[in-house]
């Protein structure tokens, strides 16, 4: 255990209360020297860090310390406080609570600025509708406030506490169709909830837990085009300057490498036997009743074969059924003979993707993930990451968004700059990276209870549904 100081040291971790506070120490009593101070207060004051900084008001610690933070915030009228602040910077020493490393007083506040970015987004929200039970822990963490989690609440429960001003999270499938108008005639305003694009290792149907949530507060989300989201705000006007784009690169390299997808290391083998001399295209299914088919395009997925045949008429077809439809744990057709000239229902997704020449997509987040290992993607639909010129489009993309933009733009938007995560190992928000590390080094999922059971009602569903075919 880390020791208590005699004093509050002034680079401090929030007291997240789902874990032992040495967990998350960003700092301890000791000595350091501080190089560039100029530049650190900077950070600390873009940042919003010193001190108890995830209090609503943060000022409360000795009367020095406060003066010290009032100094750094750029407070009018203080006196000149820097030979303080230096040593109160220099009378601790640094760790980086993810790897347990030793660390600069630099790297500590761009932790505890990541940290204070998410928390103050999540003073506004009171609570917190249509979450699964299996998945409110998880969601509990990534909405805290500091000193709460918002409760969870019943729609009419929600509608009933919301006052103007305030926040109310909901997960789309889950909550009325008319929630977010309803919230907005009470002048509040809903924040739609989904998972990231780094999910976690196994299955959401699954009940595993995200380890990457994003919680929107444009008013949209990111798989619905009808109105604008967040990340394709950000698509259209962040400025990507060049240390973003390089972080973007390097995780985009780094999760190539450790061969990570949504649900984890895709470290298998094709089960699909190609023919050599002809091109070869990949047509990724989807859940029949997701909403990110339904609000993507208004032919949804029964005709997409068809499609993708007039655009392709020479080439050799594989279709890949999503992996809950083959679970029996969402619903959704697998096709019949002759609609394809191959069905590969098991096996590496990312094996077969580093061996087709093209991927047609309606939705699904494989194209996103096609592109980031460089393979040509035809999109039916509207995803995300259609209309910036990255992808062949032939789906209703808006045309909002007419901005070119790089894939390292693209991945910085929604790998960095939109998602939130959360780090397996001890339970802290992460960096996308320090997710990916640790996603590399997971071996299969392992089964709980509710997950085996979750699959034998699948494989059991999926089988009545087979006979009922058979039948027909």
């Amino acid at each position: 255990m880390i020791a208590a100081a005699s004093a509050p040291l002034l680079l401090r971790a929030p007291p997240f209360p789902w874990m032992e506070q040495a967990v998350a120490a960003v700092s301890m009593p000791g000595r350091s020297r501080l190089q560039d101070p100029d530049r650190l207060f900077a950070a600390m004051r873009a940042g919003g860090v010193g001190g108890a900084f995830w209090r609503d008001d943060p000022v409360g610690g000795d009367a020095h310390e406060d003066a010290v933070l009032r100094w750094i915030a750029g407070a009018p009228g203080e006196p000149d406080r820097r030979a303080d602040a230096i040593a109160a910077v220099e009378s601790a020493t640094y760790r980086n609570p993810f790897t347990n490393a030793a660390c600069d007083a630099h790297e500590a506040v761009r932790i505890l600025a990541d940290w204070a970015s998410a928390l103050r987004a999540n003073r506004r929200i009171i609570g917190a509708v249509g979450m699964s039970g299996w998945k409110r822990e998880a969601i509990g963490r990534f909405l805290w406030d500091g000193e709460r989690a918002p409760p969870f609440l019943t729609a009419d429960q929600a509608l009933t506490s919301v006052r103007p001003g305030d926040a109310i999270t909901y997960w789309p499938s889950r909550a009325p169709a008319n929630f977010a108008d309803e919230v907005a005639a009470r002048g509040g305003i809903a924040w739609q909830v989904e998972d990231g694009f780094i999910r976690s290792a196994g299955l959401g149907a699954e009940c595993r837990p995200p380890w990457s949530i994003i919680v929107d507060r444009s008013g949209g989300i990111h798989y619905d085009p009808r109105q604008e989201s967040e990340i394709e705000r950000l698509l259209a006007t962040h400025s990507f300057d060049a240390p973003l784009l390089d972080r973007a690169r390097a995780l985009r390299a780094q999760i190539v490498d450790a061969r990570l997808c949504k649900y984890g290391v895709d470290a298998g083998t094709m089960d699909a036997d190609l023919p050599t001399g002809r091109r070869i295209v990949l047509v990724i299914g989807q859940v029949a009743d997701d909403l990110s088919v339904m609000r993507s395009s208004d032919g949804g997925m029964g005709d997409l074969l068809q499609r993708v045949r007039a655009c392709e008429p020479d080439a050799f077809i594989v279709y890949r059924p999503h992996p809950d439809v083959i679970a029996g744990l969402r619903s959704g057709a697998v096709p019949g003979a002759g609609e394809a000239d191959l069905i590969s229902a098991g096996g590496s997704l990312l094996a077969l993707l580093e061996r087709v020449d093209a991927v047609h997509v309606l939705s699904s987040l494989t194209g996103f993930e096609a592109l980031l290992r460089g393979v040509p993607v035809t999109v039916h639909g509207a995803p995300f990451y259609a209309g910036w010129g990255l992808t062949r489009d032939l789906g209703p993309v808006p045309s909002r968004r007419a901005r070119r933009l790089s894939l390292d733009a693209l991945v910085a938007a929604a790998l960095i700059l939109a998602p939130r995560y959360c780090d397996p190992e001890t339970g802290l928000p992460c960096p996308p990276e320090v997710l990916v590390d640790r996603l590399a080094k997971t071996g299969k999922p392992t089964y709980n209870a509710v997950t085996g059971f979750r699959r034998a009602y699948g494989a059991a569903r999926a089988a009545g549904r087979l006979m009922t075919r058979g039948r027909r």
